[in-house]
């Protein structure tokens, strides 16, 4: 069985879903308010909070051609990709500040690294796992490199193909790291519901032998709490301290209200789901004493026959089984008996 740590926490089949609010680019530009962000993200009851290490010259061109112009129908078109990183991305000398307050407050803190700096980078600061971010799944010698840490790896699958996936799980497991994480995503902001597909997310699990969760990028908590009820072991959601932070990804992240809402909610589904179980709880044992027996239906006098008229199967269960109502009828009653006796045998001749 799969068992995986991060930090001090187990994910694995039997473990509670581990949530991770993403900070991404809501940061407002300022560490305070990304301190603040990291705080309230605590009191909302998430396990991590996720950082992303890249600077624009590390993920993209300074370049203004059309490869570079972003013009797909996003909430980003018009601008080019080196000056919406350059909007979102968190200065990294920031990161070991946060990492060192988020774990004072109990929270996990990793991050997305996206070149080999980046890694080597964080690293250096002892983060104890690796996100690797959808459009990065096929940038197979940075997985590689990643892998080679030794460190659990969370792989978002928003862009990819199956055999996508399966590449870079053979490059994880070139590098001998088997600690994978595969996250359903839909990589659109914000994601329609119906192209969810969280269906996906038992097949990821089953199909790669892996754990698996969900990446979540839709409006409102519905399709994370479902996800957790198909199975997800990870659930990953923007947070925002508040909209009016703004920011490239502030429209479909959730403010604090509704990341709280959606703790909740995951934790209510959990105790909901329980285990594969034929066993009564001791409220159902109670209410069992409700279920049919049957009863003697009306005064009966002694040698009266058992029929369909003084003996029938009706609530509740502190007579005889029904199934043995076939079996008692043309018998006779030992003795004179009240309406409302349960029946028994000891009552039959």
């Amino acid at each position: 069985m799969h068992k995986i740590f991060i930090g001090n926490k187990e994910i694995s089949k039997d473990s509670p879903v581990f949530i991770i609010a993403e900070l991404s680019a809501n940061h407002g530009g300022k560490i305070e308010i990304a301190k603040e962000t990291i705080k309230a993200a605590a009191q909302t009851g998430a396990d991590a909070i996720k950082l992303q290490t890249y600077t624009p010259d590390t993920i993209t061109l300074d370049c203004d051609n059309e490869y570079f112009q972003i013009k797909q129908d996003t909430l980003w078109d018009g601008q080019t990709l080196y000056n919406l990183y350059k909007e979102a991305y968190m200065p990294w000398e920031w990161q070991a500040e946060l990492k060192e307050y988020a774990e004072s407050l109990g929270l996990i803190c990793f991050s997305s690294p996206f070149d080999k700096s980046a890694v080597d980078f964080l690293e250096s600061i002892h983060v104890p796992a690796y996100k690797i971010a959808s459009f990065e799944i096929t940038d197979i010698p940075l997985i590689e490199y990643v892998a080679s840490k030794s460190k659990p790896i969370i792989i978002s699958t928003g862009i990819a193909e199956k055999s996508d996936i399966q590449e870079a799980i053979q490059a994880c497991h070139k590098m001998k790291n088997h600690d994978i994480i595969l996250l359903k995503c839909t990589s659109a902001y914000p994601a329609p519901l119906e192209e969810s597909n969280l269906l996906t997310i038992p097949n990821l699990a089953k199909e790669f032998d892996v754990l698996a969760g969900f990446s979540d990028h839709t409006l409102g908590i519905i399709a994370p709490v479902t996800a957790v009820a198909l199975g997800a072991k990870i659930i990953e959601k923007h947070f925002i301290l508040d909209r009016e932070v703004g920011g490239p990804d502030a429209s479909f992240s959730l403010d604090v209200e509704q990341f709280t809402q959606m703790v909740q909610a995951i934790r209510d589904t959990e105790k909901m789901l329980g285990k594969v179980t034929y066993e009564l709880t001791n409220k159902s044992k109670q209410s069992r004493e409700f279920s049919r027996s049957l009863f003697i239906a009306e005064d009966v006098q002694e040698g009266d026959a058992l029929d369909a008229t003084n003996v029938r199967s009706v609530r509740p269960a502190f007579g005889m089984h029904p199934r043995e109502f076939s079996n008692v009828l043309g018998k006779s009653f030992k003795k004179a008996y009240k309406k409302g006796t349960p029946l028994s045998w000891d009552l039959i001749k």
